[in-house]
């Protein structure tokens, strides 16, 4: 027995082993070749989402870093306004008020309306029983189930 005998891949004629061999690595080497483009296709995708995300990003970070200092000049300029009302206020306060007092109107009560809730009469509720509010004295209550009833008649 040989050593071409034990090995079944070294029966056979030289060139067709050499031949069956090398169309398979033919074959192996494009199915290789074919996942690497695949890979590097993948890979070039991967990138450019990166790219693009980056881009995101940087542009995100410079509209707030916008939007705060946007909101900075704004409550700067709020605060002035502030302390100018406030120093108005101060300065032409009273002299506002004492206009509107030596202004004011006076609408004697019978005139006004008095349609609005603002203008409702504000007197004291009355908070007694309605038979001593409608003055009809004491009131007893009768527990008598046999007594007549004064709605039924009889005939």
């Amino acid at each position: 027995m040989t050593i071409t005998d034990l090995i079944p891949g070294l029966k056979g004629s030289g060139s067709r082993r050499a031949a069956d061999k090398l169309a398979e690595l033919r074959d192996e080497n494009r199915k290789l070749l074919t996942r690497q483009m695949a890979a590097d296709d993948y890979f070039a995708l991967l990138m450019q989402d990166r790219d693009e995300v980056y881009t995101a990003w940087t542009w995100a970070e410079q509209a707030r870093q916008e939007a705060e200092t946007a909101a900075a000049c704004m409550q700067s300029e709020r605060d002035e306004w502030r302390d100018e009302a406030l120093a108005l206020r101060a300065r032409f306060g009273p002299q506002i008020a004492a206009e509107a007092n030596a202004t004011r109107v006076d609408v004697p009560p019978m005139v006004r309306p008095i349609d609005g809730p603002e203008d409702q009469a504000t007197a004291p509720i009355d908070v007694r029983p309605l038979w001593q509010a409608l003055g009809l004295g004491t009131v007893t209550v009768v527990d008598n189930p046999n007594a007549a009833d004064p709605a039924r008649t009889t005939h």
